[in-house]
């Protein structure tokens, strides 16, 4: 299939990319807050925010498609198929920039580094996914499959 079949832009792809970092951004900042707050061990503290990361970033799209009119199941079919491989290229890049920054998963909420990491690696994360969401709706794959159903 070509990519203007699908209507593969940087824009869309773009548009989808910020879609999915607004679930992910939210559930990665909860994750990391809490964590942190809690003492979590490092590993636990990331384990946290994926889980939490696929959550919301599953539950924003699911929340556009119910209202749209399909039903509980329907729903949930579709934000997996629009976002499984959104979230998890963005959890795995956003997190690895976590982890290689210097002090930035042992510095406190306080610390402007553990916001600055935090801010610094969804950044990445946004600008490593925006091709792969754009090759993924050029094949009608990603949030190609939404727009039928909003």
């Amino acid at each position: 299939m070509d990519e203007g079949q699908h209507g593969s832009t940087w824009s869309m792809a773009a548009s989808a990319t910020l879609h999915c970092l607004t679930g992910c951004a939210i559930g990665e900042v909860l994750g990391m807050v809490l964590g942190t707050a809690f003492g979590l061990h490092n590993a636990a503290t990331v384990v946290l925010s994926i889980v939490l990361a696929f959550f919301f970033g599953y539950a924003l799209t699911m929340r556009g498609v119910l209202k749209g009119g399909l039903g509980f199941k329907a729903a949930l079919k579709v934000a997996l198929a629009a976002d499984t491989v959104s979230i998890a290229v963005m959890e795995i890049v956003d997190n690895a920039v976590i982890v290689v920054v210097p002090g930035a998963m042992d510095a406190g909420l306080a610390s402007p580094l553990f916001w600055g990491s935090l801010v610094f690696s969804l950044l990445v994360a946004f600008v490593v996914t925006v091709p792969v969401n754009k090759w993924m709706i050029g094949r009608g794959l990603g949030h190609a499959v939404i727009h039928g159903h909003h």
